[in-house]
């Protein structure tokens, strides 16, 4: 069977079962041009599998598929994450407020409460020092001179707009990560054998507070600095790439990423 998009996927879900699928990459059985048709095609495919022609493609067990279309849903909210959240910040750039000089994160809890204000009391002075954690090291007046802008009705809609999708992705990611950490359980043995690779487990750990939010990064591998062992050697060859070649770094880092969600499949 030849693999169109996601249109094999019904018939190999009846097939399996009874059968051995072979499921061959178009690039393989490539017919010769002119008069093509389905059922030449079909029999071409016929012809090449039984001239034990065609390499199958790599089927994971169902239950793995079904972690990974899990795990790639999460790639894609946080991609629309990131994308919501640069819109935001543009909203507040065209309107002269420079919260991303003075906080570290313009969506933590310091900046998202002026935002709020702001938002809610448009056009008015206020004093930031109540909105201010007390372990931010940005001086009071910084801040204060930071937010010396005015934000238009129209960009003030577009921004509390992007900032309830925001909470809305947020909550849908962490869902998807509850969701994937209850159908990975069977995988915890090898879950944990990963985190035994060197340089995976430091920078884990750093990184996210709990056990089970580690567990979703080991999983997803969408960190780019956990993507070998031996990170800062392998970063500064992936650098190098794509100095060399950038359009195609997206797609080395897509494939390291995939290969280190194969490994936990052994």
């Amino acid at each position: 069977m030849e693999s169109t998009g996601k249109y094999w996927i019904p018939v190999f879900n009846v097939l399996e079962k009874t059968c051995n699928v072979v499921l061959a990459h178009p690039k393989y059985t490539k017919p010769q041009k002119g008069n093509k048709t389905d059922r030449k095609d079909a029999k071409w495919i016929c012809d090449l599998f039984m001239c034990d022609m065609i390499r199958p493609s790599f089927i994971p067990p169902a239950e793995i598929r079904h972690l990974r279309d899990l795990v790639r849903y999460r790639f894609k909210l946080t991609n629309m994450l990131t994308g919501e959240k640069n819109r935001a910040q543009n909203c507040l750039t065209v309107s002269n407020l420079k919260l991303d000089d003075v906080f570290s994160d313009v969506f933590g809890k310091s900046s998202r409460s002026i935002t709020e204000y702001i938002l809610a009391h448009p056009g008015e002075t206020f004093d930031v020092t109540p909105f201010v954690d007390k372990r931010c090291k940005t001086p009071i007046e910084e801040i204060q001179a930071a937010i010396d802008g005015a934000i238009s009705p129209e960009q003030a809609i577009k921004l509390r707009q992007c900032l309830d999708h925001i909470d809305e992705l947020e909550k849908h990611k962490a869902e998807m990560e509850r969701e994937i950490l209850r159908v990975s359980d069977p995988y915890f043995d090898a879950l944990n054998l990963i985190r035994t690779v060197p340089g995976l487990i430091k920078t884990s750990l750093r990184r996210f507070r709990s056990s089970q939010r580690s567990a979703v990064t080991c999983l997803c591998f969408r960190q780019t600095s956990i993507l070998f062992p031996g990170q800062d050697v392998v970063l500064a060859t992936i650098k190098a790439i794509s100095r060399s070649n950038p359009l195609g770094f997206p797609v080395l880092a897509l494939i390291l990423n995939q290969f280190w969600c194969r490994l936990q499949m052994l």
